[in-house]
């Protein structure tokens, strides 16, 4: 049942607001854009806690929004961990395990509406303040993002050009946010009213339009060594957006797995790593 009801309500979302943008075309993309924004999942569970605990914690803060850290010491140099869409620093439970024999100085933060941190609404542009935040606080010499989390430290990077930024590690990440859009609006069969509107939503409230948002792009500028390691059969974010960002990123590796779909979670994807940041 549970998961006839994933399947349709998406269609029913889509019907719905689609006959809205006939009579109010504004207020249905605007509503579209809220979903489009709203994490349905990413706090913790009862679960995740144990493991969490562990760590040094600390909120931060960027505007109004707690930005909520996790700390595990070392004498080695300073990692950030920045995660993805609907989930939570506990992703990171076994590559933290396998770095602290490193005594690396390991740093995980929770995006915007997840975790612990603050907030109702997520993209990539806001979690991009958030590890501005996190990254003068901490003084990383090396970031890891998962999917989201990678784009944003790139949206990042891109931006502030932090200069003592030595390796960045990109999981899975997207590269256009075009790409991100549209697969939603496909998703929910919206029609061409609400996908204009949607479009201008984005230029209005990130003051460019959705074109400009390209980590492709924004990687011609970032001097840090680079490792992209994305699966060929990733469902979430297709292949093609790896292998566009590796040709943007001169200063970068691509590392093509297979079988590990968007999660990248396995002790060989761990080593390739653990290599990269130790050489």
């Amino acid at each position: 049942m549970k998961k006839i009801i994933k399947k349709t309500l998406p269609k029913i979302i889509g019907t719905s607001l689609n006959t809205l943008s006939h009579i109010a075309p504004k207020y249905a993309s605007t509503k579209a854009f809220d979903i489009f924004v709203t994490p349905r999942a990413g706090r913790l569970l009862d679960k995740h806690h144990d493991f969490l605990n562990t760590a040094i914690q600390e909120k931060l803060k960027y505007n109004d929004l707690d930005i909520h850290t996790y700390n595990w010491p070392g004498e080695g140099k300073t990692i950030l961990l920045a995660h993805g869409w609907e989930s939570n620093s506990y992703r990171w439970k076994v590559l933290k395990n396998k770095l602290q024999e490193y005594n690396y100085n390991i740093v995980a933060l929770d995006a915007p509406a997840h975790g612990k941190s603050g907030g109702t609404k997520f993209n990539a542009i806001l979690y991009s303040e958030f590890i501005n935040v996190a990254v003068n606080h901490f003084k990383p010499s090396i970031i890891i993002g998962h999917s989201v989390g990678g784009m944003a430290s790139i949206f990042f990077q891109h931006k502030y050009q932090y200069k003592n930024l030595e390796k960045l590690v990109l999981l899975g990440a997207p590269s256009e946010f075009t790409k991100i859009f549209k697969g939603y609006v496909k998703m929910l069969n919206f029609n061409s009213k609400i996908e204009d509107g949607l479009n201008q939503l984005v230029e209005d409230n990130f003051d460019n339009k959705g074109t400009y948002f390209s980590s492709a792009n924004f990687t011609k500028k970032i001097e840090a060594e680079g490792l992209i390691i994305h699966d060929k059969h990733d469902k979430i974010v297709g292949y093609d957006e790896a292998k566009l960002i590796a040709r943007h990123y001169k200063n970068s590796t691509l590392k093509t797995t297979e079988g590990f779909g968007h999660g990248l979670k396995d002790d060989s994807i761990d080593d390739a790593i653990i290599n990269f940041i130790n050489n």
